[in-house]
């Protein structure tokens, strides 16, 4: 209760760092601040100066999932992390319409401007990747670089969506999403939808807690709203002989862990068509959905070096 009378409170300003008294671990010393983005506030970490690096979290996650990124690269570079909306310690609007692409693209727009910062390198992961690509295509003035982890361009999901078949059948989940609630017995891969069972993923004991304790303070109808209000339908919208996506102005660079089984690889094929600029495309074996966790090290380590090959 205390939580929401605070940021009821901030909604009236566009900025707001508050005392780091969460117990994060290795993390204690992020700070805590807010934007506004047009009424919904959006919680975000930061750590470090020099470039800034903006990491958006995907379903079902929240900002710690770049907790490995946050403490590998903040010592040369300004990192944020952000709270996406219906989740953590961000709002949580009611309605499917305000899960809108173009709210999601705003929320990350807010927290740039809240830290006046012109340009960031853009990082997201799932559905934060779908939002980073639209960053990039939409407000490519904002974007020094664009970092995505398993998610393909929207062109390339799409033509996977359409014309591949163990992509559709993958994507069943994402069709039980939209049509379903939060509330069904068996909505979340056969199962309830609730705190644990999304945090079922999450292989570390104590990180696990944590994200049990995030999803509690989420909005479960929220989550679900992302697919309802976003995810293409058999790519039937978005790839026909009419549409085309804005291409992208800046830099590039992939990740796929190629043991994801919800996002086909084969929606990497021909993402240089749709890309002004230099492309990088990293495939890790073993790896599964959550790449930044899986193989966070070689994720870290060559996001440091690519970002600053291309910030000199």
């Amino acid at each position: 209760m205390f939580i929401r009378a605070v940021l009821s409170c901030l909604s009236f300003f566009s900025l707001h760092t508050l005392a780091t008294t969460n117990p994060d671990g290795p993390l204690s010393d992020v700070e805590h601040q807010y934007a506004d983005s047009n009424g919904v506030i959006i919680h975000f970490v930061r750590k470090g100066q020099g470039h800034p690096v903006l990491m958006i979290h995907g379903f079902p996650d929240y900002w710690y999932s770049w907790r490995h990124q946050i403490e590998g690269l903040s010592d040369e570079f300004q990192t944020i992390a952000m709270d996406q909306r219906g989740y953590n310690l961000s709002g949580q609007p009611t309605g499917v319409d305000n899960y809108s692409m173009e709210f999601l693209v705003q929320d990350v727009l807010s927290v740039l401007d809240a830290l006046e910062i012109e340009k960031a390198t853009i990082v997201g992961h799932d559905w934060g990747g779908a939002v980073a690509w639209q960053v990039a295509m939409l407000h490519p003035n904002r974007v020094a670089n664009l970092i995505v982890l398993n998610l393909p361009h929207p062109d390339g999901l799409a033509r996977e969506l359409k014309t591949n078949v163990v992509q559709q059948q993958n994507s069943g989940y994402a069709e039980k999403f939209i049509k379903g609630q939060s509330t069904d017995p068996d909505i979340f891969f056969g199962g309830p939808m609730n705190a644990a069972t999304l945090a079922g993923w999450v292989r570390e004991p104590k990180a696990r807690l944590k994200y049990i304790e995030a999803f509690k303070r989420s909005n479960l109808a929220g989550m679900l709203n992302f697919y309802k209000a976003n995810y293409p339908d058999r790519g039937q919208e978005m790839q026909n002989s009419t549409f085309t996506s804005p291409r992208v102005k800046s830099s590039v660079l992939i990740f796929h862990g190629l043991e994801d089984q919800a996002l086909h690889s084969d929606g990497l094929n021909n993402t240089w068509d749709w890309i002004d600029a230099d492309l990088s495309i990293l495939t890790i074996p073993n790896a599964g959905h959550f790449v930044q966790h899986d193989a966070s090290e070689m994720v870290t380590d060559t996001m440091r070096s690519w970002i600053k090959a291309r910030t000199k």
